[in-house]
């Protein structure tokens, strides 16, 4: 597994090794053996699946009490997955990273407790399939807004076309409000 840096501290982004031939491919996506040798030593509680169609964009979510950490991948079609860093203690507070996850790229992110996490659908239809170091705790639930002007997410919208959101994302506090991590 290759791992790539991005600019926030703790998260990276996973290359698994690919194995294919004209039959089709195999990817090892989770070993904890491998994860321990690069320095992620999780435990995963929870496996979740959520399809979306075109334009859908879930986020940005976090839990405050038990953070969640989360391996996210897309296994159908692809997104544009973004994360801010809420730990006030980290030199990269308030900084955001977004990355193409994709069946075709098959690359995964690891996003660490303490962080929000979103993402826009660019295919048709996306397969979205996260592994969670918590358990969701609909009281801890909290959001932030998608397209908050101090974090600047620059989101892959075409022509001037809004997202679909959730009631809820679509009424989620600005980060000066929010509620964030030490």
């Amino acid at each position: 597994m290759n791992t790539l840096p991005t600019n926030l501290n703790d998260c990276v982004v996973l290359e698994p090794i690919v194995h294919g031939d004209e039959r089709g491919f195999f990817i090892e996506s989770w070993n904890s053996r491998t994860f321990e040798e690069m320095g992620l030593n999780v435990g995963f509680v929870q496996d979740n699946h959520s399809r979306s169609s075109r334009g859908v964009l879930r986020g940005l979510h976090y839990q405050l009490n038990t953070p969640q950490g989360k391996l996210v991948r897309v296994t159908r079609g692809s997104v544009f997955d973004a994360v801010v860093d809420l730990r006030r203690s980290s030199s990269t507070f308030g900084e955001w990273f977004g990355v193409e996850l994709s069946e075709q790229n098959k690359r995964m992110l690891w996003v660490p407790p303490g962080f929000a996490h979103g993402f826009l659908v660019m295919s048709e239809i996306a397969d979205f399939q996260y592994k969670c170091t918590e358990y969701y705790s609909p009281r801890d639930d909290r959001g932030i807004r998608w397209n908050d002007p101090d974090i600047g997410i620059e989101w892959p919208i075409t022509n001037g076309i809004e997202p679909t959101l959730s009631e809820k994302d679509g009424s989620a506090p600005f980060m000066s409000d929010a509620e964030t991590f030490e």
